[in-house]
């Protein structure tokens, strides 16, 4: 997969940090939005494991700070549960014009929350996924009862969460009382999946069930046995992003890029839409051929001549090989480098036109093994004798007809 790190304003003017998590080898089929959890950031367990695993699974993920949160601007202690809701859209925003609108929003804990809430004001979602989410967005309150009155009689006060401390103000605490999460999941059209752990310390799995209870059809839920709310276990986020990216692909359009059926040795198919990018089927084997991004490509493959170069160069190492075995020779290895270019001949008459270049290929070889002088020389006689080697040094044909 492919990281990027991208910043962008969100409602107040504030810059928010984050990483885009990319495939490799091709365009994201759909995008996805990925909220952390309560005090938490980006670079978290769940965050970062489980947006990878979309990735690879073809999603391009966008997970960010919270104001106030990890590189993210502005003051923590000024934010609130709705500043986190108008994040979500200002990331939104921002994937809409940069690339795709989300289809698929992520949260997880509180973060789980703010999904439901954000998911309602984007048209572009499809589907939503919580994972160890609270019920109730009052919920919060727990993890800092200690401090509660405090904050009603001084209106703010430090917390320590998870070993950090922060400061949280009395309108935190207001704004949050107003977010009623199960009267407005009745009303939430959008396909939902909730993930929770049975062994959940911090959020219950009862919380799960009352999700579950108020939500409407189509409606999931899976458990994440064995896994605790922060799903540190790189393995139990590595499951529930597998598991989501299963779920999601029956509510979201992923184009299916089907190879041409064909009889011939080599097809490709390319659409108007993919640039450069080419699929190609050679044999049992599937491939993709494209073209540098500085000449107009997406770099998702070799080009065609470094494929015609690959073919020489494994034609080369293969025959070279099946030579000296026949023969008993200890070779053990055999390189073959091959540079492609097109270079006007030593005695050209014309060598300001460049139609009179031709294309070289230069072929250098490295053998290993204890090769005498006279073994090593033959070898490097018969390197000319490997059939694709031939074929580029020979008149060749091509016959073309429209099928």
């Amino acid at each position: 997969m492919r990281t990027e790190k991208v910043n962008f304003k969100n409602k107040n003017g504030d810059d928010l940090s984050g990483y885009l998590e990319l495939p490799l080898n091709q365009d994201p089929h759909n995008f996805v939005l990925f909220a952390h959890c309560f005090t938490c950031n980006k670079n978290f367990f769940a965050a970062k494991n489980i947006s990878r695993t979309l990735a690879q699974n073809g999603y391009g993920v966008l997970r960010f700070d919270f104001t106030g949160l990890g590189e993210s601007e502005g003051d923590f202690a000024d934010s609130n549960f709705s500043g986190n809701i108008q994040d979500l859209l200002a990331a939104a925003t921002y994937l809409e014009e940069e690339f795709k609108a989300p289809s698929l929003l992520i949260g997880h804990s509180l973060g789980g929350a703010a999904v439901l809430f954000a998911a309602k004001e984007l048209e572009s979602v499809k589907a939503v996924t919580t994972i160890a989410a609270p019920s109730t967005t009052a919920h919060v309150q727990h993890l800092i009862e200690n401090n509660v009155d405090e904050i009603e009689k001084n209106g703010e006060a430090k917390v320590n969460i998870g070993g950090r401390s922060f400061k949280i103000k009395k309108q935190f605490l207001d704004d949050i009382d107003k977010h009623e999460l199960k009267p407005y999941l009745s009303e939430l059209r959008k396909s939902l999946l909730i993930m929770h752990s049975p062994h959940d310390k911090i959020v219950s799995i009862k919380n799960a069930e009352e999700l579950y209870i108020a939500a409407r059809h189509p409606k999931s839920f899976v458990s994440l046995d064995g896994a605790e709310h922060l799903l540190a276990a790189e393995g139990d986020a590595t499951y529930a992003g597998n598991v989501i990216a299963t779920w999601a692909s029956r509510y979201l359009t992923i184009p299916n890029k089907e190879i041409p059926e064909s009889n011939a040795d080599v097809v490709a198919g390319l659409e108007k839409e993919d640039a450069f990018t080419t699929r190609m089927k050679a044999g049992n084997h599937t491939f993709l051929a494209d073209e540098p991004i500085s000449a107009g490509g997406k770099d998702y493959g070799p080009t065609p001549y470094q494929f015609l170069s690959s073919g020489l160069a494994s034609c080369t190492s293969m025959t070279l090989q099946m030579y000296a075995k026949r023969k008993k020779w200890p070779l053990k290895d055999v390189e073959t480098h091959v540079y492609y270019s097109r270079e006007h001949e030593k005695d050209c008459e014309d060598c300001e036109n460049s139609n009179s270049k031709i294309d070289t290929f230069k072929r250098e070889i490295k053998l290993y093994g204890d090769l005498d002088e006279k073994q090593k020389k033959r070898l490097l006689e018969i390197a000319d004798r490997c059939p694709v080697h031939k074929s580029l040094t020979s008149a060749t044909n091509i016959k073309t007809k429209l099928i």
